[in-house]
């Protein structure tokens, strides 16, 4: 295997091996609290709406290092919008979460409209966003909280998928449907790599190798499996858990198999260009923060399920976790590169070091210290990486080396 191959599979998966070795330095300082079945599932109400928030926050950072910093106040205005809604007016919270939603899809054209079209800079429209949307919640509100929420609001997100097999204990897990859902995901993904690596490689392109694609779907479904198991020996899969799915998967589909979004790339890359190519870039940028503000949406109706109640409050710094999750998940911050994956990750890296230091007891005040440091040595190694500092350093080193065993042999042959 030559050094670039090496060099691109480290770069690869490192964020993988960092967020396992976190996994497993807070499994043994909070000796095996971390992972049990009823904090893993808080860990997933916890940090939900911080992955729903980084999927739209990585397409703003691909169209060139955009940012959005109004999506906290954007989710307290759609949960104060909710909770006046079902609460003060007692109208029918699925109708109520509908309105919610085409509120934010109203706001994101509004701030797509300036930013697109008028090209003021998007930092300047969502600060700007950022200072009316709370003065705006405040409004709504009225400065006070509303709750509880009716449980039809709350099971989108709040709930659990039901037992379907009660009596089945099935390897002996409290909800069999939890485990069996697990099993069936599994399968199709594995189904699905088998089939997209044949079509690829039908196609000429360049493909790994049949073991390393073994080992990889050997990990990822055992961990898939793994995951759900742990899940059923509490209270089954968590509603927002399918939710997070959904996004996930669909916004994975968009930014890798569609023309829309390479040319989200394409923008981030050199906007110029881009243009010059034939992509509309102002209709793309202007999606994208339409896109920002239905999710930002989405993710405040799910924090408002979690609280059970609509606050003033609600919304703080969540610009900062989900900017946070996209650098720390490999984006970078001049635009052009980032994954879904890779911010999915970022987001578990932050809640798993959040659960992880509350456990145990930890002040907040260090905590956000860690998570500083922590964001700026993500970025730091993107950076490092791009220069090739420390493969060059090896590169050199292989290269020293042959040219000596060289040397060696031409001796050994004269001689």
């Amino acid at each position: 295997m030559n050094w670039t191959t090496i060099r691109n599979n480290l770069k690869q998966y490192m964020l993988l091996f960092v967020l396992l070795g976190i996994i497993v330095l807070f499994q043994v300082l909070t000796n095996g609290i971390l992972l049990k079945p009823m904090n893993v599932s808080n860990l997933i109400f916890q940090n939900a709406y911080v992955v729903i928030l980084a999927s739209g926050m990585l397409l703003c950072i691909l169209t060139g290092g955009n940012i959005d910093l109004s999506v906290g106040s954007v989710c307290a205005l759609i949960g104060a919008c909710a909770g006046t809604f079902i609460i003060s007016w007692g109208w029918n919270p699925h109708l109520s979460i509908l309105l919610s939603l085409l509120i934010g899809i109203g706001i994101g054209v509004w701030q797509g409209f300036w930013i697109a079209y008028v090209r003021i800079p998007a930092f300047i429209v969502t600060l700007a966003g950022m200072l009316i949307f709370r003065g705006l919640t405040l409004i709504v509100l009225n400065g006070l909280t509303l709750a509880p929420f009716p449980s039809e609001y709350r099971a989108y997100s709040a709930g659990f998928i039901p037992d379907l097999f009660e009596n089945m204990h099935l390897f002996g897990v409290r909800n069999s449907t939890s485990l069996i859902i697990g099993i069936i995901l599994a399968l199709a993904f594995t189904a699905y790599q088998i089939y997209s690596y044949y079509s690829r490689k039908n196609k000429g392109y360049s493909v790994e190798s049949p073991l390393n694609l073994g080992f990889r779907l050997a990990i990822i479904a055992t961990a898939i499996i793994w995951l759900f198991y742990i899940l059923a020996n509490y209270r089954g899969v968590p509603m927002v858990f399918i939710i997070l799915g959904i996004i996930l998967i669909v916004y994975s589909y968009f930014t890798s198999s569609t023309v829309p979004g390479r040319h989200i790339y394409a923008l981030g890359g050199n906007e110029k260009a881009a243009r010059l190519s034939g992509v509309k870039t102002r209709k793309l940028l202007f999606l994208v923060y339409v896109n920002m503000a239905f999710l930002a949406s989405i993710a405040g109706i799910v924090f408002s399920t979690r609280l059970n109640s609509a606050s003033p409050q609600a919304g703080q710094l969540f610009e900062l976790d989900a900017i946070g999750a996209c650098f720390i998940g490999g984006a970078s911050a001049t635009g052009g590169i980032g994954t879904i994956s890779g911010a999915l990750i970022g987001a578990m890296t932050m809640g798993i070091l959040n659960n992880g230091m509350s456990i145990m007891g930890v002040s907040s005040n260090v905590q956000q210290v860690v998570k500083g440091l922590v964001l700026l040595a993500a970025v730091a190694f993107d950076v490092i990486s791009k220069q090739n500092i420390g493969f060059n350093f090896l590169s050199k080193l292989r290269r020293k080396g042959n040219k000596h065993h060289n040397i060696d042999e031409q001796k050994s042959s004269t001689s």
